[in-house]
């Protein structure tokens, strides 16, 4: 019998506002106790959260998870960076994009597999600039008033 489709969907909204999304990338998190059941009830943020490189480990800076209210002395540390996994090539592809001027890598959407792991979906973006914003509000608000 399949799995069901999982109903856990955070995303940062805001990601998508202030950045041009190039390309995408999914990539599994290490996490440790609790973490994951956490996630499973929704108690995830992903406000201004982005990746860095240390050494040729990327980590995700700025993603909170809440503690789990049913743990008790093996409670994580909510705030703490988290190690990506992904493809060696992935990995060089990144780091080397990451190095040209105005470049960033974002987390867009976390999200728990079918299997049960927690993946990340995070993106190569560029920042935009004021006027870039603008123009994205004018069409959200144009495609708004052509769905009513």
């Amino acid at each position: 019998m399949p799995k069901a489709k999982s109903k856990i969907q955070i995303s940062n909204k805001r990601a998508t506002f202030d950045y041009e999304l190039l390309e995408t990338f999914t990539a599994g998190i290490v996490l440790v106790g609790t973490e994951i059941k956490s996630i499973r009830a929704g108690k995830a943020s992903l406000q201004d959260s982005y990746c860095y490189f240390s050494g040729k480990e990327l980590y995700v800076k700025g993603m909170n998870i809440a503690q789990y209210f049913w743990g008790s002395w093996g409670q994580h540390e909510p705030a703490r960076d988290r190690k990506l996994l992904l493809e060696k090539r992935e990995l060089r592809h990144l780091a080397q994009a990451v190095k040209t001027k105005g470049q960033t890598i974002v987390a867009v959407k976390l999200f728990v597999a079918e299997n049960g792991y927690a993946k990340l979906v995070i993106a190569l973006a560029r920042g935009k600039k004021e006027y870039d914003k603008r123009q994205s509000i004018k069409e959200n608000d144009i495609r708004r008033e052509m769905g009513l």
